[in-house]
């Protein structure tokens, strides 16, 4: 989380809203071997959890029932020029969004990971174009081996630390000079949410 305050929030709605637009992480947890991070489709359960699966070889995947993880899911982010203000006697910064997610993990048993599965399949398939891929579609072969690959997740969430650094210390004109700025460079999505969120 970013030291300055302006680059906080507590609009727990917007967390949520983070993990379903990203859909996937990383989580990090200290083991025997040092600190390890695996990268994941991510889904919160809306009531305080987020679930997740590794890959039953995964180096952290031994170690993560019952103990202590962090969950960190990225949103836009990009590079602020100071050609973009009005006073060029400055210096580069990045703007980005980022949630930090602190809590105990357990294992997920069989029915939890199928629905898990079911979820993050349909959230995915309706944002594609055209009829969606169903589940029922892989023989009962394929869908059984996956479950012999991959073992399900939850971490209760017992601390959220977003930061959204959206030029908050900046001026209303300076934001939509580097709003537009970014948009230029080809990156929309960060410049609509300094419009919207730092406005």
């Amino acid at each position: 989380m970013h030291p300055n305050p302006l680059y906080r929030t507590d609009d727990r709605a917007l967390c949520e809203s983070l993990i379903a637009e990203i859909g996937f992480g990383m989580v990090f947890a200290a083991t025997p071997d040092g600190p390890r991070v695996a990268h994941t489709p991510l889904i919160s359960t809306g009531d305080g959890a987020v679930q997740f699966h590794l890959a039953r070889g995964n180096a952290l995947a031994r170690h993560l029932d019952g103990n202590t993880g962090l969950i960190a899911v990225n949103g836009p982010d990009a590079y602020v020029s100071p050609r973009w203000y009005a006073n060029r006697d400055t210096v580069p910064t990045w703007d980005y969004i980022a949630l930090e997610l602190e809590g105990r993990v357990r294992r997920m048993d069989d029915e939890g990971l199928e629905a898990f599965l079911h979820a993050a399949i349909l959230q995915h398939e309706e944002r594609l174009d055209g009829a969606p891929w169903r589940a029922e579609e892989s023989s009962e072969k394929v869908w059984s081996g996956l479950f012999r690959g991959i073992i399900g997740f939850e971490l209760e969430v017992l601390a959220w630390r977003p930061t959204l650094k959206l030029s908050q210390n900046k001026s209303a004109e300076e934001r939509a000079a580097i709003a537009t700025g970014l948009e230029t460079a080809g990156h929309a999505a960060l410049a609509h949410l300094i419009r919207t969120l730092a406005a």
